[in-house]
């Protein structure tokens, strides 16, 4: 299946210049989503994977099935101030400023190997910053997916500076 197809593009979003890709056509298109949430998990299947950690919001859509599908557990990793219980954190620097991205305290045990998804993968600052969340709390990344790799952007490149492998299901060069 061609997931590109199913991936709209809006130009100039959210700012000029910029090509935002969009997964949400992708994700009501039924075959689609059940070819991008299977081919993730093909990728996986027989790997030793305790959980699926899922960057706020559109990881949550990609991790939780693909948790499912691997008998895995689920954690969602949230901006700051959204979970209910004792959480730990991680800030890391955006082009403009900072943000936080946090765990439920007890969400990752020390080497237990966490599995990290979300939907694109562009300049990794906040893909860093989830690997680095989840090794503090003494887990051990055993990969990283996505559906979409903006490759040019250098997250990629970013990931495989950490040691962690990468893969994603579609890539756009240029973006």
């Amino acid at each position: 299946m061609n997931l590109a197809a199913l991936i709209r593009t809006i130009p100039d979003h959210p700012r000029s210049g910029v090509m935002f890709r969009d997964i949400t056509t992708l994700l009501k298109d039924a075959a689609g989503l059940r070819a991008a949430v299977d081919a993730l998990a093909a990728r996986h299947r027989g790997a030793p994977i305790d959980l699926v950690a899922g960057i706020e919001s559109r990881g949550f859509i990609v991790a939780a099935p693909l948790a499912y599908a691997l008998g895995a557990g689920f954690v969602p990793l949230r901006k700051a101030g959204k979970l209910p219980a004792a959480t730990v954190g991680h800030d890391y620097a955006l082009e403009y400023g900072t943000d936080r991205i946090e765990m439920h305290v007890d969400a990752v045990q020390p080497g237990q190997r966490v599995l990290l998804a979300d939907d694109l993968i562009a300049t990794g600052g906040t893909a860093e910053a989830a690997v680095r969340l989840i090794e503090g709390a003494g887990g051990r990344i055993v990969g990283c997916c996505f559906i979409i790799a903006l490759p040019d952007l250098g997250g990629s490149a970013r990931l495989a500076a950490l040691g962690h492998p990468m893969h994603a299901l579609v890539s756009f060069a240029g973006d």
